[in-house]
């Protein structure tokens, strides 16, 4: 990718993906039916994606059946990107009216972004600030050290991001005993990758073991804001040991940085679908809705927080408002 007018063009036309979708999804919001929040976000997005005037393929994606699958063809034709598609990340959180899900999609050009299995890989993502200081090898302790050195603080004064999952009890300890404050969230390790890179957030890590697709998002997301991610394999058996070798992967300790992930330039627009930390969730008012979302383009060299009021009939204007 490059910056020029195409490229101006995917990032408004992925936001109008992501804001489709949440749209749909957030219908569906402390609904208890988290599939019909997926398929209602993978519809709405789906129905955008191939209007694009590009010629796309979705190489990170849902599972085979989905509408926005692996190796779907999208778009009408025209610039060639390869797009990673999540329409509803956190369908749990959206079907118990939980904070935090949002939709997001990044595009990029080529042989740019790595395919993945669909298993687990332990991950740690930092900002700009802390780029360059962290290894995911390394003990927490010394990895916290090495953030709060770059920040300038004391290790007591950061907050690490953890999804709150069972398999995290380990790592909650060590982050206690290294002093560390931290954040449980409910879901979206993304968000709190992208959190972690934006100032005025006070989250400065974000680790812990999540979606190895969820680890090629936000290293296209990093690459927009300057930040880092490491990922590695993390197999719980011998059919995710078969499925990393079937990707072409014969080291399963390799450590990908941000650049093994995603090379180049990418695009990377994310919708809030329920309220969260950096996104606020849609409202919908009479005839009409709005969304919150950010726009990030390293080519471009821009990051663009979005506000934008929807009408859904021509017949009636809603109101537009402050």
């Amino acid at each position: 990718m490059s910056e020029d007018s195409s490229t101006r063009s995917i990032c408004t036309d992925l936001a109008t993906v992501t804001e489709r979708a949440a749209l749909a999804a957030a219908r569906h919001m402390g609904g208890g039916e988290p599939l019909a929040a997926r398929q209602a976000g993978a519809a709405s997005a789906r129905t955008v994606l191939d209007e694009l005037r590009i010629q796309g393929r979705i190489v990170v994606g849902e599972a085979e059946g989905s509408l926005v699958a692996e190796g779907t063809d999208i778009g009408t034709g025209g610039t060639v990107y390869e797009l990673a598609v999540d329409p509803v990340q956190g369908i749990d959180v959206v079907a118990r009216g939980g904070s935090g899900a949002i939709s997001i999609v990044a595009a990029a050009a080529p042989q740019s972004m790595m395919p993945v299995p669909p298993i687990y890989m332990k991950k740690i993502a930092v900002g700009p600030v802390a780029a360059g200081r962290v290894d995911l090898s390394a003990p927490i302790g010394d990895t916290i050290n090495a953030v709060a050195e770059a920040y300038g603080r004391r290790p007591r004064d950061l907050t690490a991001l953890v999804l709150d999952r069972p398999r995290h009890e380990d790592l909650i300890e060590d982050l206690r005993a290294a002093g560390a404050r931290i954040k449980l969230i409910p879901d979206g390790d993304i968000t709190a990758a992208i959190s972690v890179a934006i100032r005025g957030t006070n989250d400065h890590i974000a680790i812990g073991i999540g979606g190895a697709r969820e680890a090629v998002i936000t290293a296209a997301a990093l690459r927009c804001l300057g930040g880092e991610v490491q990922a590695q394999f993390w197999p719980r058996s011998r059919t995710d040991i078969r499925q990393i070798e079937e990707y072409g992967f014969d080291d399963v300790q390799r450590v990908f940085s941000t650049e093994d992930l995603v090379r180049g330039d990418a695009c990377v627009v994310a919708t809030g679908i329920s309220n969260g930390d950096l996104l606020r969730g849609v409202r919908y008012v009479e005839e009409g809705g709005r969304t919150h979302s950010i726009v990030m383009c390293s080519a471009c060299n821009h990051v663009r927080f979005v506000d934008t009021s929807h009408r859904f009939t021509r017949d009636r204007r809603p109101e537009v408002r402050l």
